[in-house]
């Protein structure tokens, strides 16, 4: 005997198990949406505690900076005062560091004589110059108080235009020196972008206000007043240098081309006066062997507040427009 199926039998176990199926996925997005409502507030908690811990670090450095001050102890020192690195506005190295470092070393009553030790490969001429010029009106101010100048590995463009400032400027024999020039430079992708099919569309208010834009071709004549500016700072650079070293320079046609010398021959052209560190300078110059740091330290506050995106800008601009610089 043949056993038939009921129909309505069947037709009712396959609704029941397609209301299993539903029900179950159902159920695993209700249980996905809240897993993943408990990991988003999970992080949000996470980023929230760490603003509030960035908040309240920063409010803390605001009130105590912990900036290092040199410590002098009531004994008779040199003062020092590094300048490293590039020197450019927002670097450990421009004006307002260096100066803040030089007018404490003079103002201390127990410094009795100062070094600015150099070890850059240039930078900003506005920097540069606010930082001679203050060691010009230091030295006015306190004529008997020596600032001499000593040289590691590199002291070239805006170094040497701070080195010149100094009474004395000391060198290892192989210390690079010199680099009296002025440099702007940049990058064109004109060629580059016709190779891409990359058509420019640029619009400006003044004539000249897309100056040197790397996209476009070179306009001679903006060339042309741009090598005129590049002169004139150029000029002044030979004129502090003439300044601070008067009758020292030798008579030498390459001195002022962009060239640059080791420690030995800077001191035959007269661009230094002699060999020395920060200890023989110390003890057989100034005469007070101590040596006590000047540089002002950045402190936690400025650490925490400093802007990531300007340096992002810096390499941006470094592409894409030419920068003026010792």
């Amino acid at each position: 005997m043949i056993e038939q199926n009921n129909p309505n039998s069947v037709a009712g176990e396959s609704r029941a198990a397609d209301s299993n199926w539903e029900r179950e996925v159902i159920e695993k997005l209700a249980l996905a949406a809240i897993v993943e409502q408990r990991r988003t507030r999970r992080w949000g908690i996470f980023f929230k505690s760490l603003l509030y811990l960035y908040i309240f670090a920063v409010s803390l450095a605001a009130f105590f900076p912990f900036a290092d001050k040199p410590m002098s102890k009531g004994d008779k020192h040199t003062a020092v005062v590094y300048i490293s690195g590039i020197i450019f506005d927002g670097t450990k190295a421009d004006a307002e560091s260096v100066i803040d470092g030089l007018q404490a070393a003079v103002e201390d009553e127990n410094t009795r004589g100062v070094i600015v030790q150099i070890n850059s490969p240039g930078g900003s001429p506005v920097q540069a110059d606010y930082i001679f010029k203050e060691i010009r009106r230091l030295k006015r101010e306190k004529p008997e108080l020596p600032i001499h100048a000593v040289v590691t590995d590199l002291c070239a463009s805006a170094g040497y235009y701070i080195a010149a400032a100094a009474d004395k400027i000391f060198v290892n024999p192989s210390s690079l020196i010199g680099s009296i020039g002025v440099i702007m430079n940049g990058f064109g992708f004109v060629s580059t972008m016709e190779r891409l099919g990359v058509e420019r569309r640029l619009l400006t208010a003044g004539e000249h206000k897309a100056f040197l834009d790397p996209f476009s071709p070179v306009d001679e004549s903006e060339k042309g007043h741009l090598q005129v500016m590049l002169n004139q700072v150029h000029a002044q650079f030979i004129k502090v240098v003439k300044e601070g070293r008067g009758d020292r320079l030798k008579n030498d046609a390459d001195l002022f081309s962009g060239l640059i010398w080791t420690g030995e021959q800077s001191i035959e052209l007269g661009l230094a006066d002699g060999e020395g560190d920060i200890h023989s300078v110390a003890r057989d110059v100034i005469g007070a062997e101590n040596i006590v740091d000047f540089t002002p330290e950045e402190s936690v506050f400025d650490r925490l507040t400093h802007r990531f995106g300007s340096v992002l800008g810096q390499v941006f601009s470094e592409i894409a427009r030419p920068r003026l610089g010792y």
